[in-house]
Formats: C-alpha cells, sequence, structure tokens
C-alpha cells in the first residue's frame, strides 16, 4: 500500500483512479483497507476543496415528493391548504415551525434540510 496525501486536483484525480481499480476488492485484504483509506482522504480534500452547501428546504420537499409519488394534494396534512401548499412550493410563503415539524415527523425530511431557508 502506498498510499500519500491528496494535496491537490491532480493527485485527487489519481486517487480516483486507484479508487475505481480497487472497488469490489474483497474484505479484509491489504487491498480493501487500501480502499477505505483512500476513500477517507478523497472525502476530506472534497469536503474542504468542494464544499456543498445547505440543501435548499423547497428543493428537499419536491425530493421526498418525486421519491414517494406525493402529489401537492398529499401535502396538505403537513402544510396546510392546497392554497398554502402552492405559495410554499412556488416560495411564495415560508415555512413555518409547525410546518417544519410535520414534514419532518410525516415525510422523514431532515430537518437540517427543512431550516436551511435565507430568511430575509
Amino acid at each position: 500500500m502506498n498510499i500519500q496525501p491528496i494535496r491537490s486536483d491532480a493527485d485527487l484525480d489519481r486517487a480516483f483512479a486507484r479508487l475505481e481499480a480497487l472497488w469490489g476488492v474483497e474484505e479484509g485484504t491489504p487491498e480493501a483497507d487500501e480502499l477505505e483509506v483512500l476513500s477517507i482522504l478523497i472525502e476530506r480534500y472534497e469536503d474542504e476543496h468542494y464544499p456543498i452547501g445547505p440543501s435548499d428546504p423547497i428543493e428537499a420537499i419536491k425530493f421526498r415528493m418525486e421519491q414517494q409519488d406525493l402529489t401537492p394534494r398529499d401535502l396538505e396534512p403537513y402544510i396546510g391548504s392546497s392554497g398554502r401548499v402552492s405559495e410554499v412550493l412556488n416560495r411564495k410563503r415560508r415555512l413555518s415551525l409547525r410546518m417544519i415539524r410535520r414534514l419532518h415527523d410525516g415525510l422523514k425530511i431532515p430537518y437540517e434540510s427543512l431550516m436551511n431557508e435565507e430568511r430575509a
């Protein structure tokens, strides 16, 4: 195992190439250990150099709707009337704390995703 720190995008590309070569190796082997260490190094480098911002609450709701094949009408128990659902999905109304709690409890959307709305 010849693992080196990832300090540049060129290093990252080499690490990804090696990671692909190791993909699917048998657990408990030195190659599996190398795969694990490379994964950690890649994740650390990407987190530092290519951070992903917080998710958008409306996109999180729409994603869950798509996953569970829900319609806007299915959101009424969590958000309120059809008009209110429409306003929220069209970004004309912000989510209230009550809506956030209901969406989290009912649809299992993480609080972190629902509470990242930019406040004016």
